[in-house]
């Protein structure tokens, strides 16, 4: 089996004396779509801040293209190859939709994302260049944070609930550019409560419940009964 891109081996955090996630392993290989299912309070983003080190890592066993991200900083573990797309956005709103992408490029990674491919990628954004990026529909800034990530370059694009807040038509036609970002060579980690669409979506699915896996397998090999028994803990996972 090749090495995989990203791979997580018991990893747990904690937020002071919480604790968030317990001994959870993953990998994601290159070029993959994982997503990551679970309820509000389940681990998802913790799991995002973990791997991208704004939850302190240091001694776990966080691997990237090889490399132990173990006491990294999120600076550090951006330059290497790993974006975030936040939930909420967190947009600047002091600058403009350009300038906001062009935030995403100070790292000058290469690669195949420039302005004009993201623009491209989302045609709205192009007509809106100009405006303050939080002057934007919640579909369209969601956009501009997702162009903004695109913008360093990145190996492993992290999502972190795509959906939020956003209708079904907006959440849609954002899924529908997922294949050409994953055709670039990127491999993606997708957090939604959405277990349909994340199912959709991506080759293997995995299921954190109150910070536990409960639940990982390839995407088309899982139902629909099996994730909400899963997500909701309603009975053991196999």
């Amino acid at each position: 089996m090749p090495q995989p891109l990203l791979e997580l081996e018991n990893v747990s955090a904690r937020y002071g004396p919480l604790r968030a996630l317990f001994d959870v392993s993953l990998r994601v290989d290159a070029g993959e779509v994982l997503a990551i299912v679970g309820a509000n309070g389940a681990g998802k983003s913790t799991l995002l801040k973990a791997v991208t080190g704004l939850v302190p890592n240091k001694g776990q066993m966080i691997r990237f293209a090889g490399r132990d991200l173990g006491g990294m900083r999120p600076e550090a573990i951006h330059r290497l190859g790993i974006a975030l797309v936040p939930e909420g956005r967190r947009l600047f709103a002091s600058l403009t939709v350009e300038e906001n992408l062009l935030i995403g490029a100070l790292g000058k990674r290469a690669g195949p994302w420039t302005l004009e491919r993201v623009y491209a990628l989302f045609p709205d954004l192009e007509a809106r260049k100009s405006s303050p990026g939080t002057a934007l529909s919640g579909g369209q800034q969601q956009m501009v944070a997702v162009g903004r990530a695109l913008m360093s370059n990145p190996d492993l694009l992290l999502c972190d609930e795509l959906s939020l807040g956003l209708s079904p038509k907006v959440v849609g036609d954002i899924y529908a550019r997922l294949p050409e970002i994953r055709g670039t060579g990127t491999a993606l980690m997708i957090v939604e409560q959405d277990a349909h669409r994340a199912k959709a979506a991506a080759d293997r699915l995995l299921c954190l419940q109150d910070g536990r896996v409960t639940l990982e397998g390839a995407a088309d090999a899982l139902d629909l009964q099996q994730i909400a028994d899963a997500y909701f803990g309603t009975q053991e996972a196999a």
